[in-house]
């Protein structure tokens, strides 16, 4: 029996909320985004087998539990690896609050008198602060101007997997694991690693460099002029890609100690391993 005409079928889940994008559904690959007309994508709560993925520690690893549950609660994004970062966090809470509801329970600890406590988050106002950057804005240098686009999930998935590995073999260098020329050798290794991903960070970031001559978008050529361009160049792409990328980000917490009165700010982060759990 097709799911069509599967009797069950009006007792499936039906949304919870509705979101519009902070891309306004720009950024997408052709075919991998099916926005309504209005503009407002449906939110779908998890199933139990979402909610058993996300908890899964090889698909938080690799990164597959975020996709899936991306392709399950939002089914009008066709390919949850291609959703640009200024989307991302927007389509996880939205995710959360069509589970479990808009608020959630966060655990702080006052930086002035240390008085540990829970705050509860309202998640919708957590919603309506995300903003995209504007991307539409080139970086002029000299005769170039540089254009930028947002990371894809995939690309972060990718390059934070590489930065764990990286970070994790610094920690047992300085741990003092191996012989120290082997220790020496592996550390010439990982920062030339870290400069290549950097690199590749920064391309990635870069949809197009426009001259007098020619519209470049082959990333190989990109590639190479970041690899061969001067340090100030260089260094100011980057920070545009980056200041690009923060725009976009969920701001900090604004909390008040009921202790002390101290005000304070505490980052606010999704971490998949306890983000989609719900309240007890």
């Amino acid at each position: 029996m097709t799911q069509s005409n599967n009797p069950l079928r009006r007792f499936f889940r039906q949304p919870s909320i509705y979101l519009r994008l902070p891309s306004q559904g720009k950024h997408y690959p052709p075919g991998t985004l099916d926005m309504p007309p209005n503009g407002e994508l449906p939110i779908l709560p998890m199933t139990a087998l979402d909610e058993i993925l996300s908890r899964t520690p090889d698909a938080l690893f690799n990164g597959s539990a975020t996709a899936e549950v991306i392709r399950s609660c939002v089914p009008n994004i066709l390919d949850p690896w291609v959703v640009p970062s200024v989307d991302l966090n927007a389509l996880l809470v939205a995710s959360r609050v069509a589970s479990y509801g808009h608020e959630m329970t966060v655990p702080t600890a006052c930086p002035e008198c240390k008085e540990e406590q829970e705050v509860e988050v309202d998640l919708r106002v957590v919603l309506d602060s995300l903003r995209a950057a504007d991307y539409d804005q080139p970086l002029q240098q000299g005769d170039m101007q540089i254009y930028f686009t947002p990371l894809t999930y995939k690309q972060m998935n990718e390059n934070g997997r590489l930065k764990f590995d990286d970070e994790k073999l610094l920690q047992s260098l300085a741990d003092g694991v191996g012989d120290e020329e082997q220790r020496l050798t592996q550390l010439g290794e990982t920062f030339r690693r870290v400069t290549e991903m950097t690199v590749q960070v920064v391309s990635d970031s870069i949809a197009a460099i426009k001259t007098q001559e020619a519209i470049v978008t082959e990333k190989e050529f990109i590639v190479e002029f970041l690899k061969n361009c001067q340090k100030p160049v260089f260094e100011a792409i980057k920070d545009r890609a980056v200041e690009l990328r923060q725009g976009s980000e969920i701001k900090p917490l604004e909390l008040t100690c009921t202790q002390c009165q101290h005000q304070y700010k505490q980052e606010f982060t999704l971490d998949m391993s306890n983000f989609f759990v719900a309240a007890s």
